[in-house]
């Protein structure tokens, strides 16, 4: 069975860094992004099995992107999991009108973002 693929798109390298090693310790193979554009890009040209998606991001802010994949038929069954520092109930609502899968604050806790990922994987 091939490894599911990951793409984590963040500005932060140190915090794409630390998630792909745990992502890649599980089990995973992982991509990244660091910028909104460039994230949508990989998203289209390697159709990860997920991604991890900050809000935000230079060149196009995480809800976006989400939104242009979410409305697109060839992307929208990929999951996504935004993941900020952002915890107000205005941003919550509209990732739910972004169709984003999940919504994770930072700081986090690596289990918290595994589970929602193993949840999100085997619908």
């Amino acid at each position: 069975m091939s490894k599911k693929k990951i793409l984590i798109v963040d500005d932060e390298k140190d915090l794409v860094y630390g998630v792909s090693l745990q992502l890649e310790t599980s089990g995973f193979e992982v991509l990244a992004a660091y910028d909104g554009q460039e994230g949508l890009d990989k998203a289209r040209k390697e159709k990860p099995d997920l991604i991890i998606l900050d809000l935000m991001l230079p060149k196009i802010d995480g809800f976006k992107v989400c939104r242009m994949l979410k409305f697109d038929e060839k992307y929208k069954k990929i999951p996504i999991i935004l993941f900020t520092v952002r915890a107000q109930e205005s941003d919550k609502q509209t990732a739910a009108e972004v169709c984003a899968d999940a919504y994770i604050t930072k700081p986090f806790e690596p289990q918290v973002l595994l589970d929602k990922i193993a949840e999100l994987l085997r619908r």
